[in-house]
């Protein structure tokens, strides 16, 4: 219980730092690669060029992090059989520009996480969990400033195997991102979930229903500093991650990347298991200003 609390007290005091530190921020305009923001107002164009400015931006990219990580647990012993790496893939495709009904925009994603036992005889892959996912998107317009954006998804999640090892599920995802400002943004998703694999029936307990996250860019763009909130069912059972990547070149988009971990499901095969760790590397972003 204390581990939870303290948890949710570190989200909270990064989340106030956050929106804190920027509120007392000048004006001065930045130019980034697709977009000219203002700091730390929105962005403040008229609707028709904002929409024609995102539809823009690269089709391909990067939809979570990349990351290729290694590390040890912070709740058992360290040993050859609990130290391991672990890796994430992860890439969007918009299908359309904000051409559907509404202003909205179809995209297509797909990330691959995979635990390696690397330090055990022969180094075995412990479990790889894929997540493909089909949307449709629309950018949140308010008074010719844009705030965000909004998404409906249909996302699936198994491991691949069969038997008792077989985990899979399926939801219907609703979720928005927000720009407080050009440092500052936060994400909210929330799934119903229709559960159809048979060794894990029970995986909404551990996985919850939703997600919250803040995320933080230094005004140099070197420092990313990330935090998501997962609670799951009963009082104070929060899957906390938290995430401090420093990028090693403005030229490059590579970070050097530390994550921890708490909680339970960060593995479809051992999502029962409590887990806490923490685990270094590099990792590829996302476009910060990305729009998802």
């Amino acid at each position: 219980m204390k581990i939870r609390i303290l948890s949710l007290l570190l989200f909270l005091f990064f989340t106030a730092f956050c929106v804190e530190g920027y509120a007392q921020q000048d004006t001065t305009v930045l130019h980034t690669k697709h977009i000219r923001l203002p700091r730390p107002e929105h962005i403040d164009i008229s609707d028709i060029d904002i929409e024609k400015e995102l539809d823009r931006q690269p089709a391909f990219a990067v939809f979570k992090d990349a990351f290729f990580v290694t590390g040890i647990p912070l709740n058992e012993k360290v040993n050859n059989r609990t130290a391991d790496a672990m890796f994430q893939f992860s890439i969007r495709q918009r299908l359309t520009k904000s051409y559907l009904p509404f202003n909205f925009f179809a995209y297509l994603t797909f990330s691959q996480k995979a635990f390696w036992d690397i330090y055990a005889e022969s180094s075995p892959f412990r479990d790889i969990n894929f997540n493909p996912g089909l949307g449709v998107g629309k950018y949140l317009i308010k008074d010719n400033k844009l705030i965000g954006a909004t998404f409906i998804q249909i996302e699936h999640e198994s491991n691949g195997k069969d038997g008792e090892e077989s985990r899979s599920w399926n939801y219907l995802s609703v979720s928005a991102k927000f720009f407080i400002n050009t440092h500052f943004t936060t994400h909210v998703k929330l799934w119903a979930p229709y559960v159809d694999g048979g060794e894990n029936k029970d995986l909404i307990r551990y996985r919850g229903i939703g997600t919250v996250s803040a995320n933080y860019l230094s005004p140099n763009t070197l420092w990313w500093i990330s935090g998501e909130l997962n609670p799951r069912k009963g009082f104070g059972n929060v899957n906390t991650t938290f995430s401090v990547a420093y990028k090693i070149s403005n030229r490059y988009n590579q970070f050097v990347y530390a994550r921890f971990f708490n909680g339970r499901g960060d593995s479809l095969l051992n999502y029962k298991q409590y887990e806490m760790n923490i685990r270094v590397g590099i990792c590829i972003k996302p476009d910060f200003y990305g729009i998802y």
